[in-house]
């Protein structure tokens, strides 16, 4: 129908509109005399489908309007519901709660939204008086009303006293402290109201505007403690964000005071209703401050805050997945910005504490939050890994592993393009977990602090740390350079070093507030560092030397129950270190003459596959199940476990 189709047009063009859909909200309709299709609860507008819209019978639905319901509030909305489920006839999906107001309002097309402009006039002390001038009788104001049955009687009864006092149907609902409803029977129109509505509430706001605002090097210092202060009930992510606007409401305690209550329901389903403002001057003073507060709030709430607004660094979100913490970042921020451009409406009205509870405790609220929370997803869920050479090779390959297993993961490489695209791709792959790249150089130890800067900013802390970048240059004593054996050295040997310094700052820190936490350093060494390997010194040695340092590290950090071990991988001939035609080891063992009689590539390939027992090379699904043991077990650290197919065996 090319109804449907306009419907899914207009959906998709507001829903990807952070200006009037923030997480996901509202919902969109379409009627004909006998059917309504409306958003399923559970699809985001952004990307919704024909798949995404329930549909119902209206003869069925229009019960609601003549039926009689319970006192009971609770016993009421499962009637709702029940009459609700009945009239649907794709079982598969869930309608909308305000089904119902769709229906009430007869235009084939009706858009439901909350738009950060209109909800600054909604959500505003003069909310009533400032429709009325913008609007007169163009828009029908509801005064707020309990979401749910209440709600859309009040809706019905609103546009009954309008059609009658008018004769004509309201195009425009405006919800007190919820959203808008406008309604039309092409999309065009809906489309030229909401650009009306939108252009008179800005002529009285002006149109909002920020400016960037660094996050201070500090929160290395800071958040990975919170995080773990958050903790209590399994891994949270956090996320950081600052700006001008952000930056304005962390100021003082009175600025903060405009966002320390909810306006709307949305708010209430991802942010919760109280939130935590810390002002602390230095590290130390916020990781107190933050300790005693967050305890206190746990107490108090029987839940952990899920929004930080921390003087000096940012707006913290503390979700349970990355997705999760990009949702709230942007609902609350959209309050901040609603609470900014309420000022000339009087100022911010927030709602009542017994609409909050509402909220809080409402069945169809907490269905939305199941929704968007997801499911377990693996063995490493929620937590943060960093992986250097991820670029591609073994490190891409652990990368895409780990995050099915639920792990976000931080690409480190030099490889911009290839990192970029790695990351990009290894996003397509989560489900609410996430991957992000930063550039990264290994042997520079000024890159390193950036990278555990970002991966803080991030995901708020670290778990694991993966060094796997490496390099190779074969040849014998005669044909090796100086330059050659330093830079290879630099890279396998030293700079594991500079990674495990950098992470392990970030370990100390969580676990002095996690006392039954671990955390992981795994360096990816090689075969090459349980034995020698010929006209490839230069390599060997620095692997051995990975071994050493495992070892010594392991000893040192053992009391900050950080563990650090190695996998010893055996050969991955699939991939670019082995199978590169331009420098691949094939080629350069060839080149140096490693394989004796060997003419060809394919001639040292058959070479080194016939010295393998189990006849397979190691792969990166191998090494990740390494690593996952590793990760998984609490007794062990300074090893060296060979992934070799039985080609290096331990005595």
């Amino acid at each position: 129908m090319k109804e449907i189709e306009q419907l899914i047009a207009i959906s998709r063009k507001y829903g990807s509109d952070s200006r009037y859909v923030i997480a996901g909200g509202g919902n969109t309709s379409y009627k004909d005399d006998e059917k309504l299709w409306v958003k399923a609860s559970g699809y985001p507008l952004a990307t919704i489908t024909e798949d995404g819209f329930a549909v119902l019978d209206r003869r069925k639905l229009a019960v609601i309007s003549e039926r009689t319901y319970s006192a009971d509030p609770a016993l009421r909305e499962e009637e709702v519901k029940n009459d609700l489920a009945a009239a649907c006839l794709t079982k598969d999906r869930r309608p909308s709660v305000e089904t119902s107001m769709h229906n009430a309002i007869h235009y084939r097309y009706v858009v439901h939204l909350h738009p950060t402009m209109v909800n600054a006039l909604m959500c505003s002390r003069d909310a009533e008086a400032a429709t009325q001038r913008l609007f007169g009788d163009e828009a029908v104001y509801i005064p707020y009303t309990d979401p749910g049955y209440t709600l859309f009687r009040e809706v019905e009864n609103r546009i009954g006293i309008c059609r009658a006092s008018s004769g004509r149907e309201p195009a425009i609902l405006l919800l007190q402290n919820h959203g808008i409803f406008v309604g039309a029977d092409t999309t065009e129109e809906i489309e030229a109201i909401y650009d009306r509505v939108i252009g008179r509430i800005e002529a009285v706001t002006g149109v909002l505007t920020t400016e960037p605002v660094s996050v201070p090097d500090c929160v290395a210092d800071v958040l990975p403690a919170i995080r773990m202060m958050l903790g209590t009930q399994g891994f949270k992510t956090l996320k950081v964000r600052n700006n001008s606007r952000i930056a304005a409401f962390a100021a003082t305690a009175a600025e903060f005071a405009k966002i320390a209550v909810p306006f709307s329901p949305d708010i209430i389903v991802y942010c919760k209703s109280k939130y935590l403002y810390l002002t602390g001057e230095t590290a130390e003073e916020l990781l107190v401050e933050a300790e005693t507060a967050i305890r206190d709030y746990t107490v108090q709430n029987g839940y952990t805050p899920k929004v930080l607004l921390v003087k000096g660094i940012g707006l913290v979100a503390a979700g349970d997945s990355a997705a999760g913490c990009d949702i709230i970042l942007d609902v609350y921020e959209d309050m901040m910005k609603i609470a900014e451009a309420a000022q000339p409406f009087g100022g911010e009205h927030p709602m009542t504490q017994a609409q909050i509870d509402f909220i809080d405790h409402w069945e169809v609220e907490n269905y939305r939050r199941k929704v968007s929370a997801g499911g377990a997803s693996g063995r490493v869920e929620n937590k943060t890994v960093i992986i250097t050479g991820a670029a591609q090779g073994f490190g891409e390959g652990i990368a895409r592993c780990l995050i099915r297993e639920g792990a976000n993961i931080v690409v480190a490489d030099l490889n911009e393009t290839a990192g970029t695209a790695t990351a990009e791709n290894l996003c397509r792959l989560a489900g609410n977990n996430r991957a992000f790249f930063v550039r990264t150089d290994v042997s520079d130890t000024e890159s390193l602090r950036r990278l555990i800067y970002e991966t803080v900013c991030h995901f708020g802390g670290l778990d694991v740390f993966i060094s796997n970048a490496g390099v190779l240059r074969a040849g014998g004593l005669e044909e090796m350079t100086p330059e050659q054996f330093e830079f290879v050295t630099k890279i396998n040997y030293s700079a594991y070093f500079y990674c495990a310094q950098a992470a392990s700052r970030v370990m100390k820190l969580q676990n002095r507030y996690a006392p039954e936490n671990y955390g992981d350093i795994i360096q990816i060494n090689s075969k090459s560092g349980l034995r020698g390997s010929k006209a490839n010194f230069a390599y060997a040695g620095g692997k051995f030397g990975g071994l050493g340092l495992t070892q010594s590290f392991a000893l040192e950090l053992a009391s900050y129950r950080i563990k650090v071990n190695a996998v010893c991988p055996g050969n991955f001939y699939e991939g670019p270190l082995w199978s590169n035609p331009e420098n691949g080891l094939f080629l350069q063992y060839l080149r140096a003459g490693k394989v004796p009689g060997a003419k060809t590539v394919d001639d040292v390939r058959a070479y080194y596959m016939a010295q393998v027992p189990m006849g397979k090379g190691t792969g990166p699904e191998d090494v990740t199940r390494a690593v996952l043991y590793l990760i998984d077990q609490t007794c062990e650290t300074g090893q060296a476990l060979p992934v070799t197919g039985g080609q290096v065996m331990l005595n």
